[in-house]
């Protein structure tokens, strides 16, 4: 299979020298991993940028590791970062990815795909939410979907990668209103920060992301929180029902993990597998699910290769359901 890949690095004050490995050899002569690069398949700013910077936080305080890289390759919903993964020979290179890239994956028809992986660990699990801005006269997600049923198109949504967690909640929520799918204005954003300032100059009706996205932005009153998308509502925002609780009968919440390059042999699989559970086992990890409102959702060895494999199913029927794919 030919590769087709681009290196790209936000935020670093180094360059690539090409497209080939991102490090030199982070393993000492017993083995160990003494350093790691995290891919961020997104621009900064989002929730893959936030989880990996998290996990760069923890591993370097506590001492795990000496030093961690975290390099962002946006594009395409994160398969351009995906390609590069799958041609990486540095085995203690990780990419952080989740529900969005299942569904990038089959909307941008992407040559790589996750069976190009070795799935290490599933992380955490975040509820959506639904945002207009504060001076939207929408006060309710009911009030949004009842303008998206006589306005068409002339209703916008911002959110994440084409086909990922933001435009599948976006298409459910519309197709349990009875909008047409072909009525979905549906404007896709490369990172998190793109989507905000959207929202804040009113450049569009909506936004739908993860919820420690947008809650900063929530709490000081620029943006008005319509509805979580997770089936209870989030600590961080209590006050913030769901969309079930509005008779929008949607249910959805968005994972987040790691994976390794499919060209790891189960040696090194293991030993960044180790590193990651310990890292998970930490008071200052425990520390970064109650700050950022996620939730624990850890899995690792064959059970999370078999769910990522039931996810690609799930995905694949509900993104033709919405007419996302055919």
């Amino acid at each position: 299979m030919t590769l087709r890949h681009t290196c790209a690095m936000a935020g670093l004050g180094v360059l690539l020298a090409g497209c080939g490995s991102l490090t030199t050899s982070t393993q000492s002569s017993s083995g160990d991993i003494n350093r790691l690069t995290l891919i961020v398949p997104a621009d900064p700013g989002g929730g893959w940028d936030q989880t990996a910077r998290a996990m760069q936080q923890v591993l370097e305080e506590d001492g795990t590791l000496s030093t961690v890289q975290v390099v962002n390759i946006g594009g395409a919903g994160g398969t351009v970062g995906l390609a590069k993964l799958a041609n990486e020979r540095d085995p203690n290179t990780l990419m952080v990815m989740g529900y969005v890239m299942v569904g990038a994956v089959e909307t941008n028809m992407a040559e790589n795909t996750l069976a190009d992986t070795v799935p290490i660990a599933r992380l955490t699990e975040e509820s959506e939410i639904v945002v207009v801005p504060a001076k939207s006269p929408h006060k309710t997600i009911n009030d949004l979907l009842d303008a998206a049923k006589q306005e068409g198109r002339g209703v916008s949504i911002a959110g994440g990668s084409a086909g990922g967690a933001d435009h599948i909640l976006a298409g459910l929520m519309y197709k349990a209103h009875g909008v047409k799918p072909q009525d979905l204005n549906y404007i896709a954003f490369a990172g998190g920060g793109e989507s905000v300032a959207a929202l804040l100059g009113g450049k569009v009706s909506a936004g739908i992301s993860g919820v420690g996205e947008y809650v900063e932005q929530i709490k000081s009153g620029k943006l008005r929180a319509l509805a979580v998308s997770g089936a209870e509502r989030t600590p961080l925002l209590p006050d913030v029902p769901t969309l079930t609780e509005q008779d929008v009968p949607v249910d959805l919440t968005n994972w987040r993990g790691v994976v390794a390059p499919g060209s790891v042999d189960k040696a090194q699989a293991e030993r960044i597998t180790d590193l990651v559970t310990k890292m998970h086992a930490t008071q200052a990890w425990r520390a970064v699910l109650k700050e950022n409102g996620w939730d624990d959702a850890f899995l690792t060895g064959p059970e999370f290769d078999a769910f990522v494999d039931d996810e690609v199913k799930t995905v694949q029927a509900t993104l033709r359901e919405i007419g996302l794919i055919k």
